[in-house]
């Protein structure tokens, strides 16, 4: 039997706010609607269909992947029109084949020569088309092409040339994570579209098709201004949010959807710590706001409403074990959190941490757990 309110569930936990999830997907959907542009939802932290069928509704339909067991899961609900937005490998070009084969409409991303005579190859030996996508490098963050490379006009040979086809161009503005104020993101929002835009333009002045132009990041796709000759966006933790994207003021605290429930286990009084069941392996080890304005530790703690508590942080953890004090030391009142205290700590990064839990325990602003929906992991 699903429990039927907070109380009940073993602890860690990862808990979902329907309220704010379904509010962070219509703020976006809303925006991305002024700007004429759909929304392809990346659902590499949700990797649940029911999280993703909010996302997709009222949108073209298409979803990003980052692993292709996400795709697999996805399809096998019924998603068709799916991108899978890591670079491909040899190794995997037979599994692409074969959700083909199945009637997924699957596009692959690469961004050099030698990959796209892999594919084109490969394509070629097991009888189909392969379906491409040249990755640009807008931001000089990770991968991709630089946006006046000859290697874009060659690459996009090779896939016109028999095995693959090239459906257009992608680029993701990573930096945008390292940018810190709204204005700097607007700049990477206006440098991301730019990049394709111009790339697109190379392609089709050589007599290449370009249909797709695909942009994304949460951080650019909430604060682009104009889309101009972009087709569609890509952006998944605005569903949830977290403490790295409420440090790049790209929402506030109390939009973060997802938290941790812990329970206090003992303290230390001598030390100002409580000690709760939820350590590393409940929460992840991501300390992505260590660099920002404000460190968050390894996330805030809220009480069982999600509000919160005294600036109370997880200080340090290990692998069960989370040590829960005050924002720069000193001490605090452990009868006010005897042993048994359910506690919500919200995520620095909620990739991650969603990453450790197989279910989302769904609540509506209180206690009472409403749904208990089901997500996926690994590779």
């Amino acid at each position: 039997m699903s429990p039927k309110n907070l109380q009940q569930v073993e602890t860690p936990c990862l808990v979902l706010e329907r309220g704010k999830l379904e509010r962070n997907i219509a703020r976006m959907r809303d925006h991305l609607a002024k700007l004429r542009v759909g929304l392809r939802p990346h659902v590499k932290t949700a990797k649940s269909y029911d999280v993703a069928r909010l996302a997709i509704k009222g949108q073209p339909g298409g979803i990003t992947v980052s692993t292709l067991k996400e795709a697999e899961q996805f399809f096998a609900h019924g998603i068709t029109d799916i991108l899978y937005a890591v670079g491909i490998t040899p190794n995997k070009l037979d599994h692409v084949a074969a959700l083909q084969r199945r009637g997924a409409d699957i596009t692959i991303i690469l961004d050099n020569v030698e990959s796209a005579r892999i594919v084109a190859a490969r394509g070629v030996a097991l009888g189909i088309k392969f379906s491409a996508l040249i990755e640009i490098d807008s931001d000089g963050h990770r991968s991709g092409v630089k946006p006046d490379d000859a290697m874009l006009l060659d690459i996009g040979r090779i896939l016109e040339g028999g095995g693959t086809q090239l459906r257009g161009i992608m680029t993701h503005a990573g930096d945008s994570y390292n940018c810190d104020t709204v204005e700097k993101i607007r700049a990477m929002a206006v440098r991301e579209r730019e990049a394709v835009a111009r790339c697109a333009a190379r392609l089709r002045a050589a007599g290449l098709p370009c249909p797709i132009v695909s942009v994304g990041s949460t951080p650019t796709a909430t604060y682009s201004e104009d889309l101009t000759g972009v087709t569609e966006v890509r952006a998944g933790v605005y569903m949830f949010f977290d403490l790295v994207m409420a440090g790049l003021n790209v929402c506030k605290v109390d939009d973060i959807a997802v938290s941790v429930l812990a329970t206090v286990i003992g303290h230390q009084p001598d030390k100002g710590w409580i000690i709760t069941d939820a350590g590393w392996m409940a929460m992840s080890r991501d300390r992505g706001t260590a660099a920002q304005k404000t460190d968050q530790g390894y996330g805030v703690v809220c009480d069982l409403a999600g509000a919160p508590l005294d600036d109370l942080l997880v200080v340090s953890t290990n692998q069960e074990h989370g040590i829960v004090g005050r924002r720069g030391g000193g001490t605090l009142d452990a009868a006010r959190y005897p042993v048994g205290t359910l506690l919500r700590v919200l995520p620095n990064h909620a990739c991650a941490t969603a990453a450790q839990h197989d279910r989302y325990h769904v609540v509506a602003g209180d206690a009472q757990v409403t749904a208990v929906w089901p997500r996926f992991s690994g590779w």
